[in-house]
């Protein structure tokens, strides 16, 4: 048998071993790697090294849930479910972490849905299923780059706005904002209100779905119009 031929068994064999681990430690690496390298091009903080670490990581972590009862307890297969199944609920705070708030709007999602589908694919690498976990991560690269082009252009023309309305009174019922969002076409996606009972007032911040053609003044005059409005404020959702 050739040299070639032994560490090719080694890296495929069930059992742990030096040649097969670091194999799949360097496998994890790349396609961490290849996952982060798109996440830091679209400017998010959780980038190529993040996403290295955390698919080696969890391979590291399978390997050694397979290798202590195989040394220790003379199980072959060992139990990969032991350490392994902690590597899910770890990835959860890591997840958390990518994730901020502000205002309403909620961005780090993806990245942290990426973190998530990367340990995964690490602790897959760990079991040696190569081939899957290289499929995995090109499902991945085709969900973030080409379904984002397919959802961007089926969007075009349309953008994400928050409209922020004070208002001189207690509103306890926004369906004549509703009537005129309505007949002017726009989605409304969500919407917060916060009371001030001392001054009597409401401010109610609309997040919709609107075109770019959009006549703003028309808009907010027949918004103006319903109740004593002190202000409207327009805001882009990733700018409060």
């Amino acid at each position: 048998m050739t040299l070639i031929e032994q560490l090719f068994q080694a890296a495929n064999s069930i059992e742990v071993n030096t040649v097969g681990s670091i194999y799949k430690m360097v496998l994890s690496m790349v396609l961490g790697a290849i996952v982060g390298f798109e996440r830091k091009r679209k400017g998010q903080s959780a980038g190529v090294r993040t996403f290295s670490l955390i698919s080696m990581g969890a391979t590291l972590a399978m390997l050694l849930s397979i290798y202590v009862p195989q040394e220790y307890m003379g199980l072959k297969n060992g139990d990969p479910g032991r350490i392994a199944a902690q590597v899910i609920t770890g990835i959860g705070f890591l997840g958390a972490g990518a994730i901020i708030q502000m205002k309403g709007s909620v961005r780090g999602l993806t990245t942290a849905a990426g973190i998530w589908m990367v340990a995964i694919i690490g602790m897959a690498v760990g079991l040696g299923m190569y081939w899957l976990s290289v499929i995995a991560c090109l499902l991945i690269l085709f969900i973030l780059v080409l379904l984002e082009r397919i959802e961007q252009h089926l969007s075009r023309g349309s953008e994400l706005r928050i409209i922020r309305i004070r208002c001189g009174v207690i509103l306890t019922d926004i369906s004549a904002y509703r009537t005129i969002l309505a007949e002017h076409r726009i989605h409304l996606n969500n919407f917060y209100v916060e009371y001030d009972y001392e001054a009597s007032e409401t401010r109610l911040n609309l997040i919709v779905l609107v075109k770019e053609t959009i006549d703003y003044i028309q808009l907010f005059s027949e918004f103006r119009s319903l109740f004593p409005t002190k202000s409207i404020t327009l805001a882009n959702q990733l700018s409060i």
